[in-house]
């Protein structure tokens, strides 16, 4: 197991820590094989690199991470790759209960779970209860998630509401939407993170990182330690957030 206890936070601004940081965890598949191993090793040692971020994550003061652990596309993949990710789910979440605990964090998830296998619903139904009294940060796992299946499921929604005549149309505004997304209760997302050199969002949170900041490295998942997550949060704090004004405006 990879360890990262060295690490650097002092040129982090506590004042202006993210509160909502999502991230992408991409090149396991490369990692294994460049380690000569199957794309499975490479899912097991990224496990550590889960358990690393939500850490510092914690430590630094985030108050939601969100992690796109199975996307609606990832079904396409070789069933035994699949059906192994489903056991590391059911294996991880046990195992990480201690992480869980001691770091007083909540867990959540967002995405189309009906789909999942038993065990795997049973395993986060499970630890959803165990840690819903935990304060510190809310940890998102964003299961068979997919951003067009969220936003077409609203539409859905919405239009049921409208054919009841329980909303009008002229009432139809962005909170109305944000409303009727997984992420209703959680805030939008400040800081989003890509692992291994991808740019770009995979089909992740369209509307929720409307006006994130974007960050990408070409650091591969399993090798993703603290610090990089810290100096992804001193990028981030490097940057002026507008939201559509002016820097004068910003500066008043």
């Amino acid at each position: 197991m990879k360890t990262s206890s060295l690490f650097d936070k002092s040129a982090v601004d506590e004042k202006r820590i993210p509160t909502h940081v999502a991230v992408i965890m991409d090149g396991n598949g490369r990692w294994a094989k460049k380690q000569n191993k199957d794309r499975i090793y490479g899912h097991q040692h990224g496990v550590d690199s889960v358990r690393n971020v939500c850490e510092i994550a914690t430590e630094l003061g985030v108050k939601y991470l969100t992690l796109y652990t199975f996307s609606k596309e990832n079904w396409l993949r070789p069933k035994q790759e699949v059906d192994a990710l489903m056991k590391m789910l059911v294996y991880t979440i046990a195992q990480e209960e201690k992480t869980l605990m001691d770091n007083d964090i909540r867990l959540e998830t967002i995405g189309d779970t009906l789909e999942l296998s038993k065990e795997a619903k049973e395993a986060l139904l499970g630890m959803i209860e165990k840690t819903k009294n935990n304060k510190r940060m809310t940890l998102i796992l964003a299961l068979n998630y997919s951003a067009r299946w969220e936003i077409t499921e609203m539409t859905k929604q919405i239009s049921s509401l409208v054919e009841q005549k329980k909303l009008n149309i002229e009432d139809i505004n962005e909170e109305e939407i944000s409303r009727h997304l997984t992420t209703k209760d959680i805030p939008d997302v400040d800081l989003l993170i890509r692992t291994s050199g991808e740019e770009r969002i995979s089909n992740f949170l369209l509307w929720q990182i409307a006006y994130s900041e974007l960050y990408f490295t070409p650091v591969l998942w399993p090798d993703f330690s603290k610090q990089d997550f810290i100096d992804a949060v001193v990028n981030y704090q490097s940057r002026e957030r507008r939201f559509g004004k002016t820097s004068e405006q910003i500066a008043k």
